[in-house]
């Protein structure tokens, strides 16, 4: 996979393939596709919100609120589709409460659990940055309220607040050679350990 539209440093499994019944392959649990319901959020939440993620926590106060003002609450039931692999990313998701699962069909085989993310972690941040579509499914493992940001909004912001922009793509860089570095780390651990 060469990209991860997921937050790698919690939750993650080593490919964890779910129970299905009587040894048949797993499937997804189905669900309803899209949010059962949207709402805006207080400005001040918001701010909270968004400076317990570590992609945004090193912003300055004033750029946390400019950010927080673009969001929306979504809430999902649980097994309820948030985005599929391959689809266009075109939304970050924060989550507020409950739990979020990333992973893949593999054919023949059923769903492979990547990781279940929960409250105060991100998924779908490489949307922003790239056009790639995206790597894996994402659904509600549990019903679960997310507070999510649309591209094109964090776009036209970025467009009119170069300072904001230069912050925030470091704060990018940072979250991202963070990442490679603890995959560094773990394909070191298992290249050694699968020695003995």
């Amino acid at each position: 996979m060469n990209e991860a539209d997921f937050d790698l440093g919690e939750g993650l499994g080593e490919g964890v393939r779910l129970p299905s019944p009587a040894g048949a392959p797993s499937a997804p649990k189905e669900g309803p596709s899209g949010p059962i319901a949207q709402s805006s959020v207080a400005p001040e939440h918001a701010i909270e919100l968004l400076s317990k993620i570590g992609l945004f926590s090193a912003l300055q106060p004033t750029y946390l609120r400019r950010i927080a003002t673009l969001g929306l609450e979504e809430d999902y039931a649980e097994g309820a589709l948030i985005f599929k692999e391959g689809a266009v990313g075109d939304k970050v998701y924060l989550i507020i409460s409950g739990a979020v699962r990333i992973s893949r069909t593999v054919p023949g085989m059923g769903e492979e659990a990547l990781a279940v993310l929960r409250t105060g972690t991100h998924f779908g941040e490489m949307a922003l940055i790239d056009d790639f579509p995206r790597s894996a499914d994402a659904r509600a493992h549990e019903a679960c309220r997310l507070f999510v940001i649309r591209k094109e909004d964090l776009e036209d912001l970025l467009f009119v607040d170069r300072d904001l922009a230069y912050d925030l793509l470091w704060s990018f860089v940072r979250t991202l050679s963070g990442r490679l570095r603890e995959t560094n780390d773990k394909m070191t651990f298992m290249a050694v350990t699968s020695k003995f």
